[in-house]
């Protein structure tokens, strides 16, 4: 790895257990207190377990979780945006001992040492969400999550006994299921050194794709790195989204420059503080630049239009290390006859293409194609194919 950026914290943390020990943690398991995990922590897990949520070995203490929500930082000093909790019912466990977390399918998925056990300041958590008070209007998916968790929060470090917990499920794509230690063994046997990642929950359309092929003209590589967790009602299926980024890369990109991987994070819709996370995130998967689009990870009207690209002008550089790509709203120009941003050409009334979630939702589900400017026909095909199937 020394060619790469180092991960977030200096160590690649792997919390998986080896092998040879898999067998015990499983007999283990048999004799201790049973902890269910939600959709979201169940993704939490896995991250941790992988050396995704580098320097994280396990869910948070209280006072990292205070510092967290305070500073935008652990008590080590390291940048970090948002609390990662166990929170579950009281009198589930007791500080000392070792319990077993099992996966929303029941399948047993790691086995932790509980540390701590401390109130879960469920509406404390919730301001991470908003930029004032007055903004929690009750309707924010992640706040409004947050607020029906547990009442205490278990901290301590974990040992994952089953990475992939669903691997015949839609979403495990275990061929492009690729750990930090694996893209950063592919990026070094690639010979890169900087490597660009797009983060999307969402096919990819032409604007996208024009974010994706600028990042690369200055990194070696490309790492598209779509999201596979939990994600809210509505989002297009992961494996309908898979083929779609597999069709378009296949067709218009090069392959020896890009690496298609999933990640198997739960979204948060955090805004801001999401964005910060999704870039340290990539950091530990060996990416230097990371593209940030307007609104990253945001849902509704709670952010402003640039708020995710400028929380990264309040960090501290030399920790952060990897670099923000922070681009403009991009689309098809009649008159430029091409991609264009605000940067790059003159507005025009009416000459940019651009179409509306509803729209497009709605010439799909008729069968039909949006215009070739705004998507890719290969890749309109894949969504018209999903769209009038469920119907």
């Amino acid at each position: 790895m020394s060619g790469l950026i180092k991960p977030h914290g200096g160590t690649l943390v792997n919390r998986v257990a080896q092998p040879d020990a898999v067998d015990a943690l499983k007999k283990e398991a048999e004799g201790l207190t049973r902890i269910d995990l939600s959709p979201k922590q169940s993704c939490d897990v896995e991250m941790i377990g992988i050396g995704a949520f580098s320097p994280l070995t396990g869910f948070m203490g209280q006072a990292d979780f205070d510092s967290v929500i305070e500073n935008m930082t652990l008590t080590d000093g390291n940048i970090w945006p948002i609390p990662i909790t166990l929170a579950t019912d009281e009198g589930k466990a007791k500080e000392g001992e070792r319990v077993a977390l099992y996966a929303p399918n029941g399948v047993l998925q790691a086995i932790m040492t509980v540390e701590e056990i401390y109130p879960h300041d469920r509406a404390k958590e919730a301001t991470i969400f908003f930029n004032k008070p007055e903004d929690d209007d009750g309707q924010h998916p992640g706040a409004e999550a947050v607020k029906k968790e547990g009442p205490v929060c278990l901290a301590g470090p974990i040992e994952v006994v089953t990475v992939c917990v669903d691997p015949d499920g839609p979403e495990a794509f275990l061929d492009h299921r690729l750990t930090p230690a694996q893209t950063r063994a592919e990026f070094e046997k690639r010979g890169w050194k900087t490597v660009s990642a797009f983060q999307t929950r969402n096919p990819i359309h032409r604007a996208h794709e024009y974010l994706c092929k600028c990042a690369q003209e200055i990194t070696d590589g490309l790492l598209i790195h779509p999201l596979v967790g939990e994600t809210k009602p509505g989002d297009i299926p992961a494996d309908v989204r898979m083929r779609c980024y597999q069709k378009l890369i296949a067709e218009y990109f090069v392959d020896e420059r890009t690496v298609l991987s999933v990640m198997p994070a739960a979204m948060r819709y955090a805004g801001p503080r999401e964005a910060i996370l999704h870039a340290l995130v990539r950091k530990n998967y060996g990416v230097t630049h990371f593209i940030v689009g307007r609104d990253h990870a945001g849902v509704g009207s709670y952010y402003g239009t640039y708020d995710a690209q400028n929380i990264f002008d309040t960090l501290d550089e030399d920790n952060l290390e990897i670099e923000p790509l922070k681009f403009e709203h991009a689309a098809y120009s009649k008159k430029a006859q091409g991609m264009v941003s605000g940067k790059t050409f003159p507005k025009i009334e009416g000459d940019q293409i651009f179409l509306s979630g509803t729209k497009v939702r709605e010439l799909l589900k008729k069968g039909e194609r949006p215009p070739a400017e705004f998507t890719r026909p290969e890749v309109a095909d894949i969504l018209i194919e999903w769209a009038t199937s469920t119907n």
